[in-house]
Formats: C-alpha cells, structure tokens, sequence
C-alpha cells in the first residue's frame, strides 16, 4: 500500500526477506494474487538487498521467483530436497477414519497431522477421533481466529496429539518433534504434498509420511480443474494433478518420484524408506495383463481415454461401446476376470513405465509408446512391482498400553517422566515444550541416561544456558529413574 511504502522509507531497512516465495509463482502451488505486489520493493528499494526463501520450488518456479521479484543478479542457494529421516507410505483407501485411527492407536501419543480435503471432513474425523479417546483437534478456515489459535497452541504445546486440519494449516509452523503426516485425501499437486509432508521430522528424527489413496479422490479434484477457463492455468493444474496420481499409483520409489519432480537427480536404486523399496510389494510379470491393455488401445484406434479402454478390457456393453462396435473386437471382455482398479492399476504402471503416454489437455486419450509397441508384439517383457490385495478389515479398539511404537528405540519409560519434567518448565515459561529440550535431545538422555552436568554435554542440543536453567532438574530426574531401574545403566560418556 502506498502510505505503507512512504513508512518504510522513513526508516533504516538492512534487508527484505520474503518467506514463502513460491505464492508469488503462477507456476507454484500456492498462487496468492498478493503476492505480486511484492514486486515494487525492488523498484522502490534499489539498495536494499532482498532474499526470497522456499521449501519447495522447481526450477521454473525458482526463475519465476527471480523475474517476479524482480531479483538483481541474485545468489542462489539450492538445497538437497532429500528428508532422509522420513518414511513415505501409499496405502489404498477402504475406510479411510478406521484406518487412521487403528494407525494412531498403533502410535500411541506419538504427535501427529492429518490432513483432509474439505471443512466437512476435518469436522467429521476429528470428532470421530474424540469420540474414542484420541486428543484430537480441528484446523480449517471456517473457524474463528480466536478457535484457529487456541488449537494450534494447544498442539504446539503438546496438549493435544493430534490435529486434524485442511491446507490452510502449515505455514510458520516449526513443531519440531511431529511424528506422522497424514493425506486421507489425494493432494492437487507433489509441490504441496511435499511442503506438507516438510512438516513431520524436523528434529532430525524417524517420521512417517502416509497417503491414504483411492481413484475416485482425483475425480473430486478434477471437477474443479475442469471450472478453470484459462487455458494455461487449466493445463497446468492437469499436468500437476497427473504426477500426483502417478506418485500414488505407480510402484516406483516414493523419494525418487518426489526428487525428480522438484528437478533433483537421486541415484540410489533403493532409499530404503519407502514402502516399495523396503519390500512391501511383490514383483510381478504382467506382461500378459500389459498386452491385454495394449491391444484394446490399439484396435480402438489409439482415439479414447483409459475409461473408455478398460470398459472395452471389462466386456461392459456400454451405449458408447455398443455404438462404436467396440463390443466385436477381440479384446472386448479379455480381462473381466479381474476388476476396475486392478486396470487402472495397469494402465497406471504403464504410463509410469512410459509404455503408454497420455495426449491432450481436458479430454485426454491414451497412445501407444515406441516400447509399447514393442510389448505389444511380444519383442519385451513387463515386470512390476504390485502390493498384495488389501481387504477391509474390522479394527478393535486397543488401549494404548498395548502397543507400541515404530519410532521407540529410547527408553519409553524414562521419555514420559522426562517429558513431565519438560511441561512442568514449558508451563511456567508458557512457551512450547520444544523450545525447553526437543523430544530429539530426551531421546537421547534415553538413551545413554546421562548422570551428571558434565554428561549432559554429550547430549544433542544442550548447551550452556539450558544446563544452567534446566540441567539439575533433568540429572535428578535421570538418577531417580536409575535408582528405581538398577539394571538400566548410563553410558560411560554421560556419568
């Protein structure tokens, strides 16, 4: 604003910093119109420097940063994307609360985010989460600013596990010790899944990334994609859907998809945390499947998107098969033996293995690749790696005493009176238990049980000035536990 402008310059400024630069990109996943505006400091600052930060920037997003911004010859800094500490999980989609609430109960106490596609479903799942027994809480835009505040400081602080929240919950939070990340909807794009996904680990230690997938979640989202007029803006909300679908359906490394998205070469052929590469899927020669789907593109003319095709796969006389003559063709009713999303499987795995590729903006038809033409002729072979049919399962209700967590590897027991310890320091500051000692650094004192001051120097993320507030209280606290637990013993560094 003008009058805003005339303030500033009334004052000495060393630097602009603008956070969350990708809102200023048409290309980003987070567009914000106002964003724009940010563009006049450059003209109206000449001597100022200004830098500009992002969590998640291709590089087309990252020179329309520059040119938007209207940066000068800037220095650019591009960070690995690589977050080696968390697990990335797809699971299929049957009864999506049940699933996460068997998941909680599995991790119990352990803090975690949610996320949900509408206002509706964020109301409708942290109530069933409250209902048994979980500290769950609602985010979302509908709620007032006073109720958005009070629910996100009672999950800072530690008051509550759980927050269940739509995308309007995320930026300028640094909740440092969040354990799991949870899509029980298909985000619109990798940008923000993996900026949402950002939010789980930020201590350094293991956390887990789940999406909850069913195909009829892009369908929710295309409807809206398909209200958009401008073009551009139409093909690229499209194209970014897409590479999200894949991600979610095709069985390829999790870390590679997201790093090769975001324009970063990952080289390994296992990252070992994720659930393809540590096994969870079985590899599978579906060559035959892959020629079956192959073939009704082809002699349908290669003119019809996979809807079409896999009506044609499952024999289903449908008014348009039926008037196409579709119905007389040999691969008509080919692969009724299997279902509807076990070909959306395939066709999925195919594009993915670029044996087939996808043409045209809103009504996009299926083409065979020069590889698909060579499966098809039975010049190749098509291996997979396919996850074992899930079925819905019953889920019992479980006390949180009879399970365990993935992420223990410290002495639980310890952790919880630590932890007492923590709140009883975080409530008289009236700061987040976190900015006391991170559940990394009482992790660690569960670990190797530090005695003395000079142990506690061997622990991460201790240092003078929380020695000397808080040191004592920990040590007695450590020694008490010992006295009650003469078989634990500290290690030699931290006596």
């Amino acid at each position: 604003m003008p009058h805003f402008f005339e303030t500033l310059r009334a004052v000495p400024i060393a630097l602009f910093a603008i956070d969350e630069a990708h809102c200023i990109s048409e290309w980003g996943h987070d567009f914000r119109p106002d964003y724009l505006s940010l563009a006049a400091i450059a003209g109206n600052f000449r001597d100022i420097p200004i830098a500009a930060f992002t969590a998640t920037a291709t590089a087309q997003v990252q020179e329309d940063i520059i040119k938007k911004l209207g940066l000068r010859t800037p220095y650019v800094v591009r960070a690995s994307f690589d977050r080696r500490n968390l697990f990335y999980r797809v699971e299929k989609k049957i009864d999506v609360e049940r699933q996460i609430y068997k998941y909680i109960m599995e991790h119990a106490g352990v803090p975690g985010i949610i996320y949900r596609a509408t206002r509706d479903s964020v109301v409708t799942l942290s109530n069933y989460l409250q209902k048994n027994g979980i500290r769950a809480l609602p985010y979302h835009a509908g709620l007032t600013a006073v109720e958005r505040t009070t629910n996100q400081n009672a999950f800072s602080k530690d008051e509550a596990d759980i927050i269940v929240a739509t995308i309007a919950f995320g930026m300028g939070i640094d909740k440092s010790n969040v354990r799991f990340v949870i899509h029980a909807d298909l985000p619109k794009n990798i940008e923000g899944y993996y900026q949402e996904t950002g939010r789980a680990g930020r201590d350094g230690e293991p956390s887990e990334c789940i999406l909850y997938y069913a195909p009829g979640d892009a369908h929710k989202i295309r409807y809206f994609i398909n209200k958009i007029e401008d073009e551009a803006e139409y093909t690229a909300a499209e194209a970014k859907l897409t590479r999200m679908i894949l991600y979610a359906s095709v069985n390829v490394c999790r870390r590679r998809q997201l790093l090769d998205y975001l324009g970063q070469q990952y080289e390994p052929q296992n990252c070992g945390t994720c659930d393809v590469c540590v096994g969870s899927y079985e590899l599978r020669d579906i060559t035959e499947d892959a020629q079956t789907a192959l073939s009704a593109i082809s002699r349908t003319g290669q003119r019809f998107g996979r809807l079409h095709v896999i009506d044609v796969i499952l024999g289903k006389s449908t008014k348009r098969v039926l008037e196409l003559l579709h119905d007389k063709i040999k691969p008509f009713g080919a692969g009724r033996h299997k279902d509807k999303d076990y070909w959306r499987a395939i066709f999925d795995e195919l594009i993915g293995q670029e044996l087939l590729v996808q043409e045209g903006d809103k009504y996009p038809v299926i083409k065979l690749t020069k590889r698909g033409t060579s499966v098809l002729f039975g010049k190749e072979s098509v291996t997979a790696k396919m996850r074992p049919e899930i079925k819905a399962e019953v889920v019992k209700k479980v006390s949180r005493t009879e399970v365990g967590s993935r992420f223990e590897d410290y002495d639980q027991a310890l952790f919880e009176r630590l932890r007492t310890v923590r709140r009883a320091f975080a409530d008289e500051l009236n700061v987040a238990p976190s900015i006391v000692f991170s559940d990394r650094t009482l992790h660690e004192m569960c670990r190797f049980y530090p005695t003395t001051i000079e142990g506690l120097w061997s622990i991460a993320g201790v240092g003078q000035y929380k020695i000397d507030h808080y040191g004592n209280e920990f040590v007695n606290e450590i020694r008490a536990y010992l006295g009650q637990n003469p078989d634990m013993k500290p290690d030699i560094n931290c006596r």
